[in-house]
C-alpha cells in the first residue's frame, strides 16, 4: 500500500483494552491500524491507558505517546471520540460528563447502527466479579497477566527476527485453560442480559481481551478484544454490518476473525 493512500472509512470504529503505559501494548500495530481505518465515530471502550500498571512503575515510550496524538489529531480532524473508561483507566470516572479535547467521557452508552438496531456499549468490567468483589485479587491476577505478557513481548521479538508475524503465547493458554472458557462464557451471558434489561438488540463491551461476535445468548454480543494479545477493532459499515478486524502485521493485511464482513445477525 502506497503511503499516500486514502484509509479505509467506517461508520464507527471501536477500540478497547489498548493499556498504554505497558511493556505488552502493540503500540505500533494500533497506529498502523489507525493510519488505515477513519470512522465518523471512534469508541474507546475502556483500559485505553493503563493506571494500574503506571502507578507501580512509569513506562511510556514513543509510540504510546503516538497513539494519543493520532486519535486526537483524528478527533479535530472531525471525528467523535466517546471514551468510555475501564478498570485499569478508573481514575477517569471522576470525569464522566466532561469533555477533555474533544473526547466525551462517558460510563456507557448506546450505540445506534445505520440499520437501526441500538448497542449498549460498555467496557464490562462492571460485570466482572472479581473486580468489583475483590480487588486484590484482580491485582494479583494483573501481575500474573503482565508476567505472562513480558514472556510474550520476548517471544515475539524472536519471531519477528525470524520473520513471522505477531502471535499471542498467552491469548492461546486462556483458551486452553478450561476456568477462563467458563468465565468467558458467564461474562458474554451477563453482558447480553444487561443489554437486554435496557431494551438494546446487543452489547458491545471490552475487558476480557476475547474478541467475539455471535448470538449464542438471544441478542447480539460484539467483543472488541484488545491491542495487547489479540490486536482486534470492531468497525460498523455505513449499511449496519460489523466485522471484527484483526491487525498482526504492519502494512495493509486484513485480518477479519470472520471469513469476511458480515453482519453481527449472521456471525458465528
Amino acid at each position: 500500500m502506497s503511503a499516500n493512500e486514502e484509509p479505509k472509512h467506517f461508520r464507527s470504529l471501536f477500540l478497547s483494552d489498548i493499556h498504554l503505559g505497558t511493556r505488552g501494548c502493540q503500540a505500533e500495530l494500533l497506529l498502523d491500524f489507525m493510519r488505515l481505518h477513519d470512522a465518523e465515530t471512534i469508541y474507546l471502550v475502556g483500559d485505553i491507558i493503563d493506571g494500574w500498571r503506571l502507578k507501580r512503575m512509569w513506562y511510556w515510550s514513543q509510540p504510546h505517546n503516538d497513539v494519543v496524538q493520532k486519535l486526537l489529531r483524528k478527533g479535530r480532524k472531525g471525528a467523535r471520540i466517546i471514551y468510555l473508561p475501564g478498570n485499569h483507566d478508573e481514575f477517569l470516572r471522576g470525569y464522566l460528563g466532561t469533555h477533555f479535547g474533544g473526547v466525551e467521557v462517558v460510563d456507557s452508552i448506546v450505540h445506534e447502527a445505520a440499520d437501526g438496531k441500538r448497542y449498549l456499549v460498555i467496557h464490562g468490567d462492571q460485570f466482572d466479579v472479581v473486580v468489583r468483589h475483590a480487588k486484590w485479587l484482580a491485582f494479583f491476577g494483573d501481575w500474573a497477566y503482565m508476567t505472562a505478557l513480558n514472556l510474550n513481548t520476548v517471544l515475539n521479538k524472536i519471531r519477528r527476527w525470524l520473520g513471522f508475524p505477531y502471535w499471542s503465547l498467552s491469548a492461546w493458554a486462556k483458551l486452553k485453560v478450561k476456568n477462563a472458557v467458563n468465565f468467558i462464557g458467564a461474562f458474554e451471558q451477563a453482558l447480553t442480559g444487561e443489554a437486554k434489561r435496557q431494551g438494546a438488540d446487543g452489547v458491545i463491551c471490552g475487558h476480557i481481551h476475547h474478541a467475539a461476535m455471535h448470538e449464542r445468548f438471544g441478542l447480539t454480543y460484539i467483543n472488541t478484544g484488545d491491542w495487547v494479545e489479540s490486536c482486534t477493532a470492531v468497525a460498523e459499515h455505513h449499511d449496519g454490518r460489523f466485522e471484527i478486524i484483526t491487525w498482526h502485521h504492519l502494512g495493509h493485511q486484513r485480518q477479519p476473525l470472520l471469513p469476511a464482513p458480515v453482519s453481527a445477525q449472521a456471525a458465528e
